[in-house]
């Protein structure tokens, strides 16, 4: 992937348009992630003292966060009729405190639409390479617009409505929810993907090729599977392995926002 000059935001500085902040937390808060929309894995480190790949994780975020503001600045008006609000997005190692409760590097990225901030653990990139076998940076940038695509997904009201029906249905059905939102996310990074390779030119050889692998490696059956656990559908919260791979690359491919209805399908 290639980067962009200018793109970066300052450690701790907020703009006007969204802020990229490290939060050296070095405790754990209890926390509930029952209202977190999250891309799934595990977290990674609980040290709290920063290092420079913290920093370069940082500079990466930030990097990305400025394309992703770019693309849907001009695709939401222009496909949902929907102005953009650029969410913040709160890089953090340790432990976390969001407004949808507290949250620690176990809990993997999530994003959380009561204050419309995304939350990104500093070592959950080394996670996903040596743990998860998602490597790359294009595999990174994944994570991310995953991540934004859920604030998309709140400007669109998705998330609310979704949030409102999971609470009065069963697990099953509640877990059935989750599964058809975190696809349309998936569907939304491949638009993101497109589009930021058409505006921008960032995207190198086998960077597709690294996005589509992190979906694989994250999806409910391998992550169960790679865990020595039983493969469990009626567990699933994110997806398959092949169903997230399909959602993202029809993203891709379509580049049409209408093409991610993953609610009204019964092909999932």
């Amino acid at each position: 992937m290639q980067r962009r000059g200018g793109g970066a935001r300052s450690v701790g500085g907020i703009g006007g348009i969204a802020g990229v902040l490290i939060l050296l937390a070095g405790w754990y808060f209890g926390f509930d992630t029952s209202n977190f929309v999250d891309l799934g894995g595990q977290g990674g480190s609980q040290s709290a003292e920063v290092t420079e790949a913290d920093r370069e994780a940082e500079q990466f975020v930030s990097v990305v966060l400025a394309d992703t503001e770019e693309v849907w600045g001009e695709l939401l008006p222009q496909q949902a009729g929907v102005p953009y609000t650029e969410p913040t997005l709160v890089i953090f190692k340790g432990a976390v405190q969001s407004g949808c409760g507290g949250a620690s590097a176990a809990s993997g990225p999530f994003y959380c639409p009561a204050d419309n901030t995304a939350y990104l653990d500093t070592a959950f990139f080394t996670t996903m390479a040596n743990r998860l076998g998602a490597r790359g940076d294009f595999a990174a940038a994944y994570v991310v617009a995953h991540e934004i695509a859920h604030h998309v997904q709140n400007e669109l009201g998705i998330l609310g409505q979704v949030n409102q029906l999971r609470a009065q249905v069963s697990e099953a059905q509640s877990n059935e929810l989750s599964v058809r939102t975190e696809l349309q996310a998936d569907c939304f990074s491949g638009i993101w993907a497109r589009k930021a390779q058409e505006k921008f030119r960032s995207l190198e050889r086998g960077d597709l090729e690294e996005a589509v692998n992190a979906a694989k490696q994250i999806g409910d059956d391998t992550l169960q599977r790679n865990a020595g656990r039983t493969v469990q559908p009626h567990t699933f919260t994110h997806g398959t392995s092949a169903q997230r791979q399909r959602w993202f690359v029809r993203g891709y491919e379509s580049g049409d926002m209408s093409q991610c209805d993953t609610f009204s399908t019964n092909q999932l």
